[in-house]
């Protein structure tokens, strides 16, 4: 699901389930869930197996993946990546930062946000463009796929700057592939100054959404400027 979304330079695993146990994280990974409770262990071992797995697909050897500022993975020097898990899924992607400024995934249930959810996330305009896009294409979450968007979008922003990006940072209009099916494109227009890459600064953010086995996903990738 989430390798559809994003370019060859980039490697994606997934899973299902959270079948990954406390044996298969690396002491210092174990230590940080210690205390926590069994489906947080599981969920947290589950979506670093898939790391490991994408490491080795680009012909590294497997390291603990930690936390570092914000929360965010704490990659190897030389390595992009991004990691997603909700209830039922699991999904790592990686790529070698020669090839890949940034990356963000983002992986949510395929079901309405909770009340009151959408108008903290959701700006005025956006909130107009989703009811058109229900009324249009009924069927998808697009509550939910905003959500999952914004999620996307500051896991890419946030190793390019170190810094917080608001959900009323940035402004994301969802577009849907010809022919109506559950895919598509969005572009996050940023509302503060963007990161510099080269002599170029950021004004904005593209990714790709899908819709299917129960879940949304959404993936931005950053290539270096031409």
């Amino acid at each position: 699901m989430i390798e559809a979304l994003l370019p060859e330079s980039v490697v994606a695993v997934e899973g299902y389930g959270h079948t990954a146990l406390d044996a298969e994280l690396y002491p210092e990974e174990a230590a940080l869930v210690s205390r926590a409770v069994d489906k947080r262990r599981r969920e947290f071992a589950a979506v670093r197996v898939c790391a490991r797995r994408a490491m080795a697909k680009l012909g590294l050897p497997p390291q603990p993946v930690l936390p570092g500022e914000r929360g965010a993975p704490d990659w190897q020097p030389g390595l992009v990546g991004s990691l997603t898990h909700c209830d039922g899924y699991h999904a790592a992607a990686l790529a070698l930062s020669a090839d890949v400024a940034s990356l963000g995934i983002d992986a949510e249930p395929a079901a309405p946000l909770p009340g009151g959810v959408l108008e903290v996330v959701a700006l005025p305009a956006e909130r107009d463009r989703l009811s058109r896009l229900a009324a249009e294409h009924p069927g998808i979450h697009w509550d939910r796929l905003l959500f999952s968007a914004k999620e996307a979008v500051y896991k890419a922003w946030s190793p390019l700057t170190g810094k917080w990006l608001d959900f009323s940072e940035a402004d994301v209009e969802i577009s849907v592939d010809p022919g109506g099916r559950a895919c598509g494109g969005f572009r996050a227009g940023l509302l503060v100054p963007g990161p510099r890459l080269g002599d170029r600064r950021l004004d904005g953010f593209e990714g790709r959404w899908t819709s299917r086995q129960g879940f949304v996903a959404t993936a931005v990738t950053v290539p270096y400027p031409a």
